[in-house]
């Protein structure tokens, strides 16, 4: 059920019936009040849901972007290292080249494939190097990748209580308009009490005050 369907149940379930003693209309206007007011706390909910959803969606694949971008630079300090290793072993077996001109250069590859090794583990943002979020060596990398799934779990859990605020809306919405065609109080106060547990979930959707078993 969309929210805008809620309009509907209230003006199919207000013109069910021909009017009745007074008592009975007001119920039915209480009623189709309550509906109204629970077609609107779903169209919250379902905005929260899909907004949750999206976030869920954008972190997940952020963070799977994050981590390739990690690994490709892991492969790259790997490589750098092995060429540097490669060096050295070469100068320290031929030590009559070590000690000509031409070891003055090995060094200075090796120096180099070091100061690339070092930036690749940890390249912090010149403009906030003391932020981990910000760069692109490693470290930077990997604390943002973490951040990422943090903000995945998060917008999860999000959408799994919007989830089942939606679903309790629509059954107290449903209850409701069996109230009104009835002129049932019993059922209109389960429908309340369903929408009140509703209205519970679609706040913790928000606020994620406590966590819900299943979700995230």
């Amino acid at each position: 059920m969309e929210a805008e369907e809620a309009a509907d149940h209230v003006r199919e379930a207000s013109e069910a019936k021909p009017a009745l003693e007074h008592p009975v209309e007001r119920f039915r206007t209480r009623a189709a009040i309550t509906i109204a007011v629970l077609g609107m706390l779903l169209a919250i909910a379902s905005l929260g849901g899909d907004d949750a959803l999206k976030q869920t969606l954008n972190a997940n694949v952020r963070a799977s972007d994050t981590y390739a971008f990690y690994q490709a630079k892991n492969i790259r300090q790997t490589a750098a290292a092995l060429a540097a290793d490669e060096l050295d072993t070469a100068l320290r077996l031929h030590p009559d080249v070590a000690a000509a001109d031409v070891g003055a250069a090995v060094q200075q590859q090796i120096a180099d494939y070091q100061a690339q090794i070092a930036e690749y583990e940890s390249a912090p943002d010149p403009e906030d190097p003391t932020n981990p979020l910000k760069g692109e060596g490693k470290q930077q990398l990997l604390a943002q990748a973490r951040d990422w799934e943090a903000k995945r779990d998060r917008a999860d859990a999000q959408h799994h209580n919007f989830d089942y605020s939606r679903a309790l809306f629509q059954i107290a919405i449903v209850l409701g308009s069996v109230a009104i065609l009835a002129v049932s109080r019993p059922v209109l106060w389960l429908a309340l009490a369903l929408g009140g547990g509703a209205t519970l979930l679609m706040l913790n959707g928000f606020f994620l005050l406590v966590d819900l078993p299943g979700a995230g």
